[in-house]
């Protein structure tokens, strides 16, 4: 009987830890009370925002989707209404940083993906709820509360992200 191996890389070993840190906010970040129901600060979401810069999209989507499925698991809500409220709202963050990914990094930062993606985010959890959860109660008149949190935290977490960014950069100097 023959072994196989698998060749690791070095940047599969980069974001099998980038995973296991968005994995860890994550978990985190569940333990926080929430003074509203579902708000949190997406700090994972810092994570895919640095492999989107240091690795590339393909690599943020494998994160973000690690992150998905191992938080879930580990959070006890695979499966579950909130297991799709976060894939919902990761596709249509990863498909507005798929179509903001091109554009020159001066002109749109860490900071304005962030933002964009916070929002789209958002808009698909509304989408979710209003029409498979409560189908009968107008949830978008919640979303002017809902899409400023979202750029708080878009905010917030691309801000963070520059600065991780810029202090990595600066170490490597």
């Amino acid at each position: 009987m023959t072994a196989w191996t698998i060749d690791v890389t070095e940047q599969d070993a980069n974001l099998a830890w980038m995973a296991a840190l968005a994995v860890s906010l994550m978990w985190a970040e569940s333990a926080l009370p929430s003074p509203i129901p579902g708000i949190k600060p997406g700090l994972a979401n810092i994570v895919t925002l640095l492999v989107l810069r240091r690795h590339g999209l393909m690599p943020a989507v494998w994160v973000s989707g690690l992150r998905i499925v191992a938080g879930s698991l580990l959070l006890g809500s695979f499966l579950t209404p909130g297991f799709v409220l976060s894939c919902a709202g990761a596709s249509a963050s990863l498909l507005m940083l798929t179509m903001l990914y091109r554009i020159p990094k001066r002109w749109l930062g860490m900071t304005g993906l962030s933002i964009a993606a916070a929002f789209s985010h958002t808009a698909a959890q509304l989408t979710v709820v209003s029409f498979w959860l409560m189908p009968q109660t107008p949830v978008w008149a919640l979303s002017p509360l809902f899409f400023a949190l979202a750029w708080l935290a878009g905010l917030v977490n691309g801000i963070l992200a520059e600065r991780w960014w810029r202090e990595e950069h600066l170490a490597d100097a």
